[in-house]
């Protein structure tokens, strides 16, 4: 039996307004964005360099069905269909396997393919290997009898004999040979003792995923230990995909509670003890953010952070005795970025580093003995790390002729993005190598030994061009993908101006402007007044300002520019682009409260426009930007009318340890803190109209926060309107027709509270 609320929700997915119902190719709806792939581009994919440097292979769709390995030489661009996909037929199968994943064997002789994976905490992680030994054309699964969907991380031994991989929280090791022999080298797994992978928060909040490494001679692994008892599951509720009710738990630690134990050891391949590293301190007060080999086979490198992560250290430990010794430490007032850019050079006497020590995110060479450091890229600017929380370097590749190492930047626009390269011996300044009239946002995959580099880049409302390209000369060899048909798409779709801007925050004393980007409606008229929709983030780990495609999210962002709307979005103190320590570090114990005032005062700047109603002032945003469009609504009830708030962080204790720790400290230590940053403290500020949205299957920012919203709203009588996606995780992205309904439903609520007229 179905509720009059049931078949409204049902009908909510039609009932769009009447402009995202007009036809036309200039004429965005719905429809086109969210139900079609009209707007895809070209794939191309995953590409992976070889170990030569002069060649890449690439996934494509072979013509009897199934996918091709196909390798292209980097000079030439030959092609040649390394690995058919009849190739890849198990025996006794008809079908080819599906390729997630690939990797290759150091010697190029073997292939390792990933498939029929499973999501283990936030990612499909857990699956089956298949090695392919391209001489005989054997193709084999590993694990011996092991479960489907059990294996997890598999990697090749440095002589490509052997393969490493994690099962059911152990480690193993399978010998290639014609009588395949498996070793199990640790035997304590459970899950609450996890060994070579990590639990829910180090995946989430350190990008670790993969918790082994192989020594250099192969004779070793190190490898990660986690001991997850003493960590409370939170039970998220299944109640729609059964007849009763179940609880899926997950291990998650909230700010201030107890955290899992890490430690590093090292086994031999063979098998037996294994040899623990030891390090001072609590290891549930302490993290083992980073590891890996000192770019030899007796000793390991790691970096060991303190729970409140503004105190780095980069230990030494011998593999051997498990006696670790300190190189370097790195402090901050606030907190400390994990460095995801020790790379080994000059034979392994030096390595190189990222730090902030200077107030600028430089690159570092450090000697060995960490007793002497030269700054190879200096100036009032950063080198960047867009993607520093999903565990990317900043050190795009190096080219080992010329001493020189690549890296992006962009010292001029925070909203752009560049290659540059530098000496490492520091005798050159650092150079551009993008050219200079390809302004927009540039990334860049380098081959071993820094000659060639897959480059795509694309511009705001552009979409992205990916190319061949030489280095350090930046000479397009080929394109790869043109995209030409999604360009025509696009192209054809009526757009009205768009601007980047600055504008005065929060911190006038300060002198800080923020930088902005703004759509206006086809057929602008400055003598009119239009209502204005903000979409923010506003925390450190995203950026909304960037002269780059923006996809789906942009084609809506334009749509709503076409039913009448100008849209906006504002970067304030605290968000990462390239503009220096002070700017990304001002955020600390505040976050919540420096952006609200910054947020507040570019929508009043630009309220002061002729053609901006100050009175139709909309907001709306995702996780982070949820909370902050909440904080905008209750802090700066004069200035915005309405709000659609998705999947927020309403009380920040319940949120996990080390992201909200890193910003905030310990809630234990700073309870006000916590307080001023946290909504929910403030919803008796509520005036304008609110729209909250969560999925009550999210794993990371759990409904928990938005039911804990609802009890204050009530508590305050104030109105609200609520919608629950059942079993949703953070995006909202599963289940049929999902993201359509989602965004028909902010489409719909946005007309209604934020009328045109």
């Amino acid at each position: 039996m179905k509720s009059k609320r049931v078949l409204w929700l049902l009908l909510l997915v039609a009932v769009v307004p009447s402009s995202g119902a007009q036809t036309g190719a200039g004429r965005l709806t719905l429809q086109r964005i969210f139900a079609s792939r009209e707007f895809f581009g070209e794939r191309f994919g995953p590409a992976r360099w070889l170990e030569s440097g002069d060649a890449y292979t690439t996934l494509e769709l072979a013509v009897g069905g199934g996918t091709d390995i196909v390798r292209y030489d980097a000079a030439t661009g030959a092609r040649r269909v390394l690995v058919p996909a009849a190739r890849l037929i198990p025996p006794g199968a008809s079908d080819a396997i599906d390729i997630e994943d690939y990797s290759w064997s150091p010697d190029g002789k073997k292939l390792l393919v990933f498939n029929n994976s499973q999501r283990v905490w936030r990612e499909n992680t857990r699956g089956d290997f298949w090695v392919l030994d391209l001489a005989t054309w054997k193709l084999r699964k590993l694990g011996g009898d092991a479960k489907p969907s059990t294996l997890m991380f598999a990697k090749f031994s440095p002589d490509g004999g052997r393969v490493a991989y994690v099962r059911e929280h152990d480690l193993y090791v399978e010998q290639l040979g014609a009588k395949p022999v498996i070793n199990r080298l640790t035997r304590d797994g459970s899950p609450t003792r996890i060994n070579g992978t990590f639990d829910w928060v180090y995946e989430e909040e350190f990008s670790l995923r993969d918790g082994f490494r192989w020594s250099p001679d192969g004779a070793h692994i190190a490898y990660w230990q986690l001991d997850v008892a003493g960590v409370r599951d939170f039970d998220l509720i299944d109640d729609t995909d059964s007849l009763y009710s179940y609880v899926v738990a997950v291990q998650y630690p909230k700010a201030g509670t107890t955290n899992s134990a890490a430690r590093v050891g090292i086994v031999s391949v063979d098998g037996g003890p294994t040899k623990w590293l030891s390090i001072a301190g609590d290891p549930r007060n302490n993290y083992i953010a980073r590891m890996d080999w000192a770019g030899r086979s007796s000793d390991v490198v790691l970096q060991h952070l303190n729970r409140l992560q503004n105190t780095l250290t980069l230990y030494d430990g011998d593999a051997r005795t498990g006696t670790v010794k300190p190189i370097l430490v790195e402090r901050d007032s606030t907190w400390i970025d994990v460095v995801n850019d020790l790379r080994w050079i000059e034979g392994g006497k030096s390595f190189t580093w990222v730090s902030e020590r200077n107030g600028w995110r430089h690159l570092y060479v450090v000697s060995r003995d960490g007793k002497s450091m030269r700054d190879v890229t200096p100036g009032n600017f950063d080198i960047d790390n867009p993607a520093y929380l999903f565990g990317e370097p900043s050190i795009l590749g190096t080219d080992d002729q010329s001493g020189t190492v690549y890296f992006t930047a962009s010292p001029d626009n925070p909203t752009q993005l560049y290659l540059y390269r530098a000496s490492l011996d520091g005798h050159d300044a650092p150079a551009r190598v993008t050219p200079a009239n390809q302004s927009g946002t540039h990334s860049y995959d380098i081959a071993p030994g820094g000659k060639w580099a897959i480059h795509s880049w694309s511009s705001f409302g552009t979409p992205p061009v990916v190319e061949l390209v030489r280095l350090p000369s930046h000479e397009v060899v080929r394109t790869l993908v043109d995209n030409s048909e999604l360009k025509a798409r696009v192209a054809a779709l009526t757009r009205g101006p768009m601007e980047f801007f600055r504008v005065r925050g929060g911190g006038n004393d300060e002198g800080y402007d923020l930088d902005g980007w703004m759509i206006k409606p086809p057929g602008f008229d400055s003598t009119k007044k239009y209502p204005i929709l903000f979409t923010v983030y506003g925390e450190p780990a995203g950026q909304t300002v960037q002269d780059a495609w923006g996809g789906a999210e942009y084609l809506w962002h334009l749509m709503l520019s076409q039913d009448g709307y100008i849209v906006a979005s504002v970067d304030n103190r605290g968000t990462p682009p390239p503009r220096g320590r002070a700017w990304r570090k001002s955020i600390y114990r505040k976050i919540g409260v420096l952006a609200t005032a910054d947020q507040t005062a570019a929508a009043r700047e630009l309220s002061h426009r002729s053609y901006i109603d100050g009175s139709r002032i909309g907001v709306w945003g995702w996780s982070g930007g949820g909370s902050m469009t909440l904080n905008l609504l209750f802090r700066s009830p004069d200035v915005y009318r309405m709000g659609m708030s998705v999947a927020p962080v309403t009380d920040l204790r319940y949120y996990d340890t080390i992201y909200t720790e890193r910003y905030m400290g310990l809630p234990q230590a700073n309870a006000e803190d916590y307080r001023q940053a946290s909504p929910v403290t403030f919803v008796n500020g509520l005036r304008g109209d609110l729209l909250l949205v969560h999925g009550s299957g999210d794993d990371n920012v759990h409904y928990q926060n938005s039911e804990t919203l609802v009890n204050a709203l009530v508590a305050a009588n104030k109105p609200f309107q609520l919608m629950v996606y059942p079993n949703r995780t953070h995006c909202i992205c599963e289940r049929p027709g999902t993201t359509m309904h989602l965004y028909s439903l902010l489409t719909r609520y946005l007309h209604e509270h934020l009328p045109l007229n």
